[in-house]
């Protein structure tokens, strides 16, 4: 039985590079959050076993471009669909094959590749591009703006001590329950490279 508007559930995944560092978690159930730091693939995994998300929202590039086989790859293409749109929209991005970036890609994919086996919707997106699109501030810059901001969309149960992981987890999770309501769009395509986007 599908659930009601009220009763989907999105996990937002704010994910780190590596596992020592903190990945950042939402559970949005409609518009109520509970986040939280996981750091090992393990924690994530669990995570979703348990809540049953209609989607799982990754910040962390989730293929290659088109023609690599491997991060190292330098035969295939730079940039994916949807990097080229965030480009020609002019939203400022990190390219995946480059420095850290390579190291989430290649954390972003395994992961993804593990909870598509346990059968889980998994997509891609990117809080820093929804963040600009809403003209809301980055976590970097103002962490209490954008608290208030996320609150000003509609998020309830966000902690006053939030930490910005989380808040990129928690818009993350809202752009996925906005795609799940056919009221986000899809930068690229689900071949090439897509990520989910709030509508400007």
């Amino acid at each position: 039985m599908e659930r009601s508007e009220q009763e989907l559930c999105v996990l937002g995944v704010d994910l780190a590079g590596v596992p020592h560092r903190p990945t950042g978690m939402c559970v949005l159930r409609g518009l109520r959050a509970k986040t939280f730091l996981a750091f090992s693939d393990t924690e994530i995994l669990e995570c979703a076993e348990k809540e049953k998300p209609d989607l799982i929202a990754i910040d962390a590039p989730l293929n290659l471009p088109p023609g690599r086989k491997t991060i190292e790859d330098r035969n295939g293409e730079h940039y994916r669909a949807c990097d080229l749109e965030l480009r020609r929209r002019k939203i400022p991005f990190f390219p995946i094959t480059l420095g850290p970036m390579s190291a989430l890609t290649v954390r972003g994919i395994e992961l993804r590749r593990e909870l598509e086996k346990r059968k889980f919707f998994v997509a891609e997106m990117y809080p820093g591009g929804a963040q600009d699109i809403w003209g809301i501030p980055r976590a970097r810059r103002d962490l209490g703006g954008l608290r208030k901001s996320l609150q000003c969309l509609g998020i309830k149960g966000l902690k006053r001590d939030i930490l910005d992981h989380e808040l990129d987890a928690t818009t993350g999770a809202l752009v996925g329950l906005l795609f799940l309501q056919d009221k986000a769009e899809v930068f690229g395509n689900f071949t090439d490279g897509a990520i989910l986007m709030p509508k400007s």
